[in-house]
């Protein structure tokens, strides 16, 4: 005779890999500023998209010449590197986002990429992860 129990748990966990998996296959992969990359004049890059947590973001860009920093908005704002900004320099970052607010800036020759426009915030877009 069929363990009842067993199968309600096998049922359920099944349920949950299978919620787990169309979470993750949901989710989008942005190449940042399209074909230009990462690059000046990026800014507007965000208008129009509807960011989700899970969407990953790719950030293509030489390495000597430019980075990648999060940072939080008053860094954003006065392109300067704030207490808690980490730093990504591979030429080929990828970062998924969480839920909240997001601030990319390029600081690797000090602000005059990020004054150039080279920097992007993710913000009120945010809502509960793709289904």
């Amino acid at each position: 005779m069929v363990d009842y129990r067993v199968q309600s748990f096998v049922a359920l966990t099944l349920l949950i890999c299978l919620g787990l998996h169309s979470r993750i296959a949901s989710a989008v992969t942005y190449i940042v500023g399209d074909a230009n990359g990462w690059s000046p004049h990026v800014i507007n890059w965000t208008n129009g998209k509807k960011f989700k947590p899970d969407d990953v973001l790719v950030f293509n860009y030489d390495p000597a010449v430019h980075n990648v920093v999060e940072v939080d908005q008053y860094s954003y704002d006065t392109c300067t590197l704030g207490e808690h900004a980490t730093t990504y320099n591979s030429g080929h970052d990828q970062i998924t986002l969480t839920q909240g607010q997001h601030y990319f800036i390029s600081m690797l020759n000090g602000p005059n990429d990020c004054n150039d426009g080279m920097k992007i915030e993710l913000h009120d877009y945010f809502g509960p992860p793709r289904a």
